[in-house]
């Protein structure tokens, strides 16, 4: 079975850091896309940033103003999202989606992808 694990939540004050990580297994290639979305229910998530696995190219949520950035490494399974300049607001659920097939190209919409983590906590206080 397809599995897909978020880490590296937590805690952190306004203007601090972290770093997710998503690690996929079930399938032997990683997936075609990636993307994190965030959001305290299923309907509420909203996309914050996607990469696919052999373009390169990423894209953001532009309310993200360029705090956030998005990587990969093939080898490992493994997708990235280092949060920089943290505000309050970015308190919520975020989750991880991959995709394996249809395309090579980024979305930030929750209906392109196939396969989705439990979802890890990251809470920024002011």
């Amino acid at each position: 079975a397809q599995v897909v694990v978020e880490s590296g939540g937590g805690s952190a004050q306004a203007g601090g850091s972290l770093r997710l990580s998503c690690t996929v297994s079930g399938y032997d290639y990683p997936p075609e896309c990636w993307a994190w979305f965030r959001g305290n229910s299923p309907k509420e998530r909203e996309g914050v940033a996607s990469i696919c696995r052999d373009i390169g190219d990423t894209s953001y949520a532009d309310s993200l103003e360029g705090r956030f950035t998005i990587t990969l490494d093939n080898t490992k399974k493994t997708m990235y999202l280092q949060m920089n300049s943290l505000q309050p607001d970015d308190t919520a659920m975020y989750s991880c989606a991959v995709r394996y097939f249809g395309g090579q190209y980024t979305s930030l919409r929750r209906g392109t992808y196939s396969y989705w983590g439990n979802g890890i906590q990251v809470n920024v206080s002011s």
